[in-house]
């Protein structure tokens, strides 16, 4: 199994789909300071709509495109109703924090969520990131080896796809690793106080009808800040693939080395 960072960013709509998602915040942040909350309205709509229809003439993902057409006519809705521009901003607000709230609570149980998803896209004991450098992980492995791979078996494992063996389980599981529960935790608070910090700063100005920086938070603790976390969690997830990869390694070689 190879690691690809791409894998990871098409999860999330790539780079395009996450930068597009801020798109109808903006325009709405715009119009409804040059116009009024109508104008706003459309405007968030519009450019929602927009993004969709291009990433289809693009041919891309509409994963992201689809939640985001969601997400902005559920805000729209509450907004109209209300009449009020703030109430634009109320889903983000409670998804955020009830994001937040299920990453730390994952602590709780000794399953931080970072560690279950980073093992279910490139489970560890494979070492698909030990060779991984940030500037690219496309066949350009680490100075001085390749990344680690497990040895495939001659004959396929009954039920595994044809053509590819089934991938070795693991000597230990990853929870039963403190060095992985501890770093996994460390990221599960890094995501999960981003989440709840965006809520606490736009809970703020919800509070003081601050539309202008309910926007401008919800754009800047946005995009930005997920570029920085994704950046530092690949970071740590590829020195905890080498930190899995070298025992097996060492054991491996241990093994071959004819007696004297």
């Amino acid at each position: 199994m190879t690691f690809d960072r791409h894998l990871v960013l098409d999860q999330l709509g790539g780079w395009r789909g996450m930068v597009d998602a801020s798109l109808p915040t903006i325009a709405f942040i715009v119009a409804n300071g040059i116009g009024d909350l109508t104008v706003g309205i459309w405007a968030a709509v519009v450019a929602a709509v927009l993004v969709f229809l291009l990433r289809l003439v693009r041919r891309e993902s509409i994963q992201q495109a689809i939640s985001g057409l969601f997400a902005v006519a559920v805000a729209v809705v509450i907004a109209a109703r209300t009449g009020e521009a703030r109430d634009f901003f109320v889903l983000g607000i409670i998804r955020n924090a009830a994001i937040g709230v299920v990453l730390l609570g994952s602590l709780l149980v000794r399953r931080p969520l970072v560690g279950v998803v980073a093992e279910w896209l490139a489970p560890s004991h494979l070492g698909a990131m030990s060779g991984h450098r940030l500037p690219s992980l496309r066949g350009r492995p680490r100075s001085g080896g390749a990344p680690v791979q497990p040895d495939a078996p001659e004959a396929a494992v009954e039920g595994a796809e044809p053509g590819r063996p089934q991938d070795p389980e693991p000597d230990v599981h990853w929870r039963d690793d403190p060095r992985m529960v501890r770093a996994y935790g460390w990221l599960t608070v890094l995501w999960g106080g981003v989440f709840l910090l965006r809520a606490a700063v736009q809970g703020v100005f919800y509070s003081l009808d601050e539309v202008g920086w309910l926007g401008t938070s919800s754009v800047v603790l946005g995009l930005p800040v997920t570029a920085v976390q994704l950046v530092i969690t690949l970071w740590v997830v590829a020195r905890l693939h080498r930190h899995r990869a070298e025992e097996p390694a060492v054991t491996g070689s241990d093994e071959e080395r004819p007696a004297a």
